[in-house]
């Protein structure tokens, strides 16, 4: 939906031991560059967003719990400016979701216990490349409030 975000179904490989959750490997296409890889743990119910990277492309994979991804472009120059883009995604929903730079997201956690997100990003941590704004801010339409997008607000 929004210009630039993927979601690619990513391969789980089980057998009476575990399983392997592949995530990236640099020679997929979809591959752009390795800046850091950090694991964000959200709460059952919890919001963390919103925030808009200025040059670093995210790549988000939940590897425990399930979470809601929702995106919102507000690039000046995007074909899909203002669009509200919600994945969900998770351990049983496996998934990347690849994130350029200059849409907003945020998280919230919907299983009953906390979501481990890894993010492969493109570039390393950088304080002065990163805006947020709270997660419940009218700049950003959407609702974080449960059931919300079934009555419209989301």
């Amino acid at each position: 939906m929004i210009k630039g975000v993927s979601v690619r179904p990513l391969r789980q490989i089980v057998d009476e031991r575990g399983k392997v959750m592949r995530m990236l490997r640099r020679d997929d296409p979809w591959f752009e560059r390795f800046g850091e890889i950090y694991f964000s743990v959200v709460n059952p119910g919890v919001v963390k967003g919103w925030h808009m990277h200025k040059r670093m492309t995210l790549n988000y994979a939940v590897v425990s719990g399930q979470i809601k991804l929702v995106l919102y472009d507000a690039r000046p120059k995007s074909p899909t400016r203002g669009r509200v883009q919600v994945v969900a995604t998770g351990q049983d929903r496996y998934a990347l979701v690849t994130v350029p730079p200059g849409v907003w997201n945020g998280f919230q956690g919907i299983s009953s216990f906390p979501a481990i997100v890894a993010n492969c990003a493109t570039v390393a941590h950088n304080p002065a490349e990163i805006v947020r704004i709270d997660p419940f801010s009218k700049d950003i339409p959407y609702d974080w409030a449960v059931g919300a997008a079934e009555r419209g607000g989301g």
